[in-house]
């Protein structure tokens, strides 16, 4: 499993960015994905989530109605859409295969791209 996270950056409050994730390695077409956050000095938070086809999509309450989750299977990429980021939306964001788990464990996963918002 190997997936490759791209589009973090410095941005203002309230702007926007658009991240990416490459897979390779497994069958993306049939594979729940998630994307995850680690601020400095915390643990991982699990931020959204997103079924095989991308019918179905989950967010935390944090981000609900400024996020999409999103995916091509014809690309093997997934896409966080995060608008009016706020300054505790900076973190180190992950892409990982699978759902959602409840343990916070997510052993698939990338090395993150670093996402700062500050003014």
């Amino acid at each position: 499993v190997l997936l490759v996270e791209s589009g973090g950056g410095l941005v203002q409050p309230g702007g926007s960015l658009r991240l990416s994730c490459a897979a390779s390695g497994f069958t993306f077409s049939t594979s729940g994905m998630t994307w995850v956050r680690q601020a400095a000095g915390k643990g991982l938070e699990w931020v959204s989530s997103i079924s095989w086809s991308g019918g179905s999509t989950y967010y935390a309450d944090s981000v609900k109605d400024r996020f999409t989750i999103s995916r091509d299977n014809t690309k093997n990429t997934l896409y966080l859409q995060m608008n009016g980021l706020k300054p505790e939306d900076t973190a180190l964001y992950l892409c990982a295969r699978g759902g959602k788990v409840d343990n916070g464990n997510y052993p698939s996963r990338g090395q993150g791209t670093q996402v700062t918002v500050s003014s």
